[in-house]
């Protein structure tokens, strides 16, 4: 029996520490794709692609891609900052945490489902993206789980 009860703790253990990087590695991916968006503007020549005529339409374009990006990297930062409280199960904190996890949700299934990334110009960065984005989500859907698990123990 005993034996048992040491299995179970040393099994309960290990899952803790995977959630807990998980969790990290979930947070920090999504605070560099959000200091990454700042630049994709200029890494991907978004500009050459519309005339340039549409000011306003190049002018709302930025504004929408800095405050998306500001917003991504400040949540995701605020996440890695309180991270301790979040694995510690403080319910705030992780609430923050499902809002996250439901952006990129929405970010993969727009992506595989409803419109894909264009292959042009470069094939590889379009399917890269598809396929980090699908695993960062089912990495956040797999750490929300293990929290609602949790919250639902308290």
């Amino acid at each position: 029996m005993l034996s048992h009860n040491r299995t179970n703790l040393k099994r309960c253990l290990i899952l803790k520490k995977g959630i807990k990087i998980l969790y990290y590695i979930s947070v920090v991916i999504s605070a560099l794709v959000g200091v990454w968006h700042f630049f994709v503007p200029w890494m991907f020549q978004w500009y050459d692609y519309l005339p340039m005529q549409y000011e306003n339409l190049i002018v709302g374009i930025d504004y929408t891609n800095y405050c998306f990006s500001l917003l991504l990297f400040g949540l995701s930062t605020m996440l890695i900052v309180l991270g301790k409280r979040a694995l510690a199960i403080n319910r705030e904190i992780i609430y923050f945490y499902f809002f996250l996890t439901v952006v990129w949700i929405f970010r993969a299934c727009l992506a595989s489902f409803i419109e894909p990334w264009p292959l042009q110009p470069i094939p590889a960065a379009a399917i890269g993206q598809l396929i980090a984005s699908d695993i960062l989500a089912v990495m956040m859907i797999i750490v929300s789980a293990s929290f609602i698990k949790e919250l639902r123990r308290k």
